[in-house]
């Protein structure tokens, strides 16, 4: 019977100081099995006994520069000259089963937020606009992933599909509620109420003052 709250780090170089191999650029890839930077050995998934409330996503952010290509602004390797961008043009994507959780408004999914609205890491450079509200609920028994897409890998590494260490990465939190926990997420679920560690410690006080 737990609640944990949990962070996991995504390095497109898997913190690597040679240059790695990037997927092509408009590919959305796992952050956990993807096949490139860090990864996991087997999907993110639920048991039947477990819950799982995706509560922050972030992705490398992108900004306008006017600077000359080979160094860096603000923090982001500036991409090729003419292009005015410093950074990969990076979005970040939460998918449940088979279904992605952002969609454009005909409900076609869609890349996901961008990185300038939703940065990774956060410093006095870049300042989060988007927050993930209301948090994503994985229900036991679901398959869930993180996907990242970039656009410019002039922004990334050297443009021929490498990248160093920290020029792009992902982050996600999130909270995994096990057993008896896992039943009070769902039941908190079935009564419209917000699955977090405050909500289920005060559902078990009203069980116990019953």
């Amino acid at each position: 019977m737990s609640m944990r709250s949990q962070v996991y780090e995504w390095d497109a170089a898997n913190y690597s100081a040679a240059a790695t191999a990037l997927p092509a650029s408009g590919r959305s890839v796992s952050i956990f099995v993807g096949g490139f930077g860090n990864n996991i050995t087997k999907p993110a998934e639920t048991t039947a006994t477990e819950f799982v409330v995706i509560e922050d996503i972030a992705v490398t952010p992108s900004t306008s520069s006017a600077a000359a290509a080979g160094g860096s602004y603000r923090g982001l390797l500036i991409a090729a000259a003419g292009t005015g961008v410093a950074g990969p043009r990076a979005y970040v994507q939460v998918r449940i089963n088979t279904t992605d959780y952002f969609l454009d408004p005909d409900n076609v999914p869609n890349d996901g937020i961008p990185g300038t609205g939703s940065p990774y890491p956060r410093s006095v450079d870049f300042q989060p606009s988007f927050n993930l509200y209301p948090d994503v609920y994985v229900l036991p028994g679901q398959v869930w992933d993180i996907l990242v897409t970039y656009y410019l890998a002039s922004g990334v590494g050297n443009g021929a599909g490498t990248a160093t260490s920290g020029n792009y990465r992902c982050f996600t939190k999130y909270t995994l509620y096990d057993g008896p926990d896992a039943l009070i997420a769902n039941k908190l679920l079935e009564m419209g109420i917000s699955i977090n560690p405050g909500n289920v410690d005060w559902y078990k006080r009203s069980l116990l003052s019953a």
